[in-house]
């Protein structure tokens, strides 16, 4: 017999669990389909066990700078199975802390959920009815037409392994491969990143990427841009690379290869085709207000719908807009022009609001301000090697437009732009506040 329901949520992550704190507070009855873990890929997969990664990352590098301050270190050496077990103890309730609280707001199903109507889906052979369904499944990485490709291991494999290669190559050079590519490269492993782009994290500033790119070569990553992987492939128990770079053939060995060309939309089971959603091979095509444009019962949030960033926050913020627009009086359109963001390197890159090259192509008028602070006192206070940042104020209104940090507590700064970008505190009433001395926060005033 159906089960009819208001809101069936197919996927128990942040999005997810962004459309349910809405609806289940406004009296709707849901449904949760969840095929693996609740909490999905940010704190099960990704960003939380992740920065347990990074901050070893950065203790290390503290641990190298030491000399600086006067302190003598003997050689440091990370236990990396005591660094994957600590990692594993920090998110191992996640899933059923997360579970109890989607049982408080719905019920329960698990397994892989497949669409059968409009407005229905099949789960363990049970169908399930609601007027609205909110695809909210995640991504899962990018499947490489390399021949060999089934060789490589992913981020969840990263956060699973106890044993630390020697030597360690990522195909692709996106967020996933240079973050964990500076953990790895300062716990002493061998790293190498072929990318097939002709550079680097090509949506973010070109500058700020040149800067990032530096300090990973500095720290002794070997980074390849313009690369064409050939094949990979096992020889005694090392896998080989080969690729085309410069116009030659090259071959790298190394004990594990990663698939770090990002990630795609988590929906090939889902048979969007039934519920006649309109998908183009790469996105499912919603409106403004992430509905679809061709099964309006149907609402697409998180890294499922990957026209937007696919960042953690953002899914949530997307779950709690179409969650408004499901029970409120009318449509909610997100708003994505200031989401501040960062790459969780050793030094941290961040970033929020428009790059130069976006800010010309607008053919707005602005000043771009870029500062090295490894000069400046605080930066030198603490040994710094890397300081960086560009910011662009637009002439006319005075407003900051975008801030791009490299270091310098950028991940913690940037929201000090985003906030005054968000509410319309002008460059100069940022530059007129007082600010303690010395801190990172109060350079933020010479910065522009």
């Amino acid at each position: 017999m159906p089960h009819d329901y208001d809101i069936i949520i197919i996927g128990g992550g942040n999005a997810g669990f962004g459309v349910s704190t809405v609806a289940h507070t406004a009296g709707k009855k849901i449904a949760f389909i969840e095929e693996w873990d609740f909490g999905g890929t940010c704190p099960n997969r990704g960003c939380t066990p992740k920065k347990v990664l990074v901050a070893a990352g950065h203790a290390l590098h503290e641990i190298q700078n030491a000399a600086v301050h006067g302190i003598k270190v003997d050689a440091p050496r990370l236990d990396w199975t005591a660094l994957i077990r600590r990692e594993k103890d920090m998110i191992g309730f996640i899933p059923d802390a997360m579970a109890d609280t989607a049982k408080k707001r719905g019920d329960i199903y698990r397994g892989t959920a497949k669409f059968t109507g409009p407005n229905s889906v099949i789960v363990n052979g049970q169908t399930l009815n609601a007027d609205n369904i909110v695809i909210a499944t995640g991504s899962v990485p990018r499947p490489l037409p390399i021949p060999g490709a089934e060789l490589m291991i992913t981020s969840d494999d990263i956060l699973n392994e106890e044993s630390q290669p020697d030597e360690i190559v990522f195909v692709g050079g996106g967020v996933i491969a240079l973050e964990f590519g500076h953990v790895y490269a300062r716990a002493g492993t061998k790293v190498t990143i072929l990318e097939a782009m002709p550079r680097l994290l090509p949506r973010l500033d070109s500058d700020a990427v040149a800067v990032l790119r530096a300090e990973s070569e500095r720290i002794g990553i070997d980074i390849k841009s313009d690369v064409k992987v050939l094949k990979i492939g096992q020889s005694n128990g090392r896998l080989g690379v080969t690729f085309e770079h410069d116009g030659k053939t090259h071959t790298l060995n190394a004990n594990r290869v990663v698939n770090g060309a990002g990630r795609i939309a988590n929906i090939a089971g889902l048979d969007l085709a039934a519920a006649n959603v309109d998908f183009d091979g790469i996105a499912i095509n919603t409106d403004a207000t992430l509905r679809s444009v061709s099964n309006p019962s149907v609402w697409v949030v998180g890294d499922a719908l990957v026209t937007s960033p696919q960042l953690s926050p953002v899914a949530t913020y997307e779950g709690r807009t179409v969650g408004e627009s499901i029970v409120g009086p009318s449509l909610v359109t997100p708003n994505y022009d200031v989401i501040p963001s960062s790459v969780y390197t050793v030094p941290t890159f961040s970033s929020v609001g428009l790059t130069e090259a976006e800010a010309t192509k607008r053919r707005l008028n602005f000043n771009a301000t870029t500062s090295d602070m490894t000069s400046w006192f605080s930066a030198k206070t603490y040994g710094e090697k890397v300081a960086w940042a560009k910011v662009l104020v637009e002439d006319d209104s005075d407003r900051i437009i975008g801030a791009h940090l490299v270091g310098h507590s950028g991940e913690e700064l940037i929201h000090i732009f985003a906030l005054a970008m968000r509410h319309g505190i002008t460059a100069s009433d940022l530059k007129s506040g007082v600010f303690a001395f010395p801190t990172f926060a109060n350079d933020l005033k010479s910065l522009f």
